[in-house]
């Protein structure tokens, strides 16, 4: 059996035949798919069977609160039957002896992630306005979803969701970094100068982009499944958006291109720019823009945060693909594009 880092085949094998007897009655093979920025994800097919996908936490010390793999199950099994398309879960581990932490296995859904810019080149432009359309209808329908409705309304406290996510993130960068960056100072100091009154309150996914989603492009492009979980909470679904459109890439931005994550995949001929986005997302939810600037620089913190704590696995040599040696670079571009969104002079 294939032995890949944190996926031991002596102890995972026996824990696959006995709580998912039906699909590994035998032998199996395993691939990692991807790992280091968020929980690590193996595809896993046994002998003549379907493939399911495993999520476990990063290698090494993780943050306090993250990579919750029991809140990521249970989002995803609340979620199967609605709008927002996600993969069925099969099993949830919480006994530590197995992999040294909880893990989960959920199903392999149809289609593709589209990661890389070359992913994304190779489309029409009809095509990438329609996977615009379909990103933007699905968040809408994310927010649309009455948590009490799918048995999450415990899920996390609808109020003060900017202000806990400060919080939160501010105390994540005190773990997490690496170096000194006054600038990041200062940006948490504005944003906690600038908060505003909530937008209301649905379940937030977190972490939105394309690239955390599976799409079907055999006909008109659809959603198969919306991945990546574990930041998922009840909160102001504005910040949610703001996540969505810090990831998105406008031509010309060079700037931009300097952020790993999702990288030229939207800077093509046929997806809409940022702005055109947001238009859509406010067409379809009746919802005012007006604090979406602070929700902005509210995201490009956070994911500078991520990153940085990337960056210190990464010179730990806890990361466990490759890639992540210009991650660290990333970090104070964040900061300076979410101080100029609070200034008001863009991206």
């Amino acid at each position: 059996m294939p032995e890949l880092p944190g996926l031991p085949s002596g102890r995972i094998g026996p824990w696959l035949r006995e709580h998912l007897p039906e699909r590994f009655p035998g032998g199996w093979d395993a691939e990692l798919i991807s790992g280091g920025l968020s929980n690590i994800t193996y595809r896993i097919v046994p002998a003549g069977g379907e493939a399911v996908i495993l999520r476990r936490p990063p290698l090494g010390e993780v943050l306090p609160s993250a990579h919750d793999m029991r809140r990521e199950h249970r989002v995803l099994t609340a979620l199967g039957g609605t709008a927002v398309p996600v993969p069925e879960t099969l099993a949830l581990c919480t006994d530590e002896e197995v992999l040294g932490c909880p893990f989960y296995v959920m199903t392999e859904a149809r289609g593709r992630v589209l990661r890389t810019a070359a992913d994304t080149a190779e489309l029409s432009p009809t095509v990438r306005s329609e996977l615009a359309d379909r990103l933007i209808t699905t968040l809408a329908d994310l927010h649309a979803i009455e948590p009490a409705a799918v048995g999450l309304a415990d899920y996390g406290r609808p109020d003060g969701y900017a202000a806990r996510q400060l919080r939160r993130w501010g105390g994540q960068w005190e773990r997490s970094r690496t170096r000194d960056l006054p600038d990041m100072d200062r940006l948490l100091a504005r944003l906690a100068e600038r908060l505003p009154a909530q937008a209301g309150s649905a379940l937030v996914h977190g972490d939105y982009r394309l690239d955390n989603t599976v799409v079907d492009l055999t006909g008109p492009a659809r959603i198969t499944a919306v991945l990546d979980w574990e930041l998922c909470t009840l909160g102001d679904p504005l910040a949610d958006l703001g996540v969505a459109l810090s990831y998105w890439h406008d031509p010309g931005d060079d700037e931009r291109g300097l952020i790993p994550v999702a990288a030229g995949v939207t800077a093509h001929e046929g997806f809409p720019r940022t702005h055109e986005l947001a238009e859509r997302y406010a067409l379809r939810t009746g919802r005012d823009l007006t604090t979406l600037p602070f929700h902005l620089a509210l995201a490009a913190m956070k994911l500078a945060v991520i990153l940085e704590g990337v960056h210190a696995r990464f010179l730990g040599g806890k990361t466990v693909t490759a890639g992540y040696d210009n991650v660290g670079a990333a970090v104070p571009v964040l900061v300076a594009r979410g101080l100029r969104r609070l200034d008001g002079s863009g991206a």
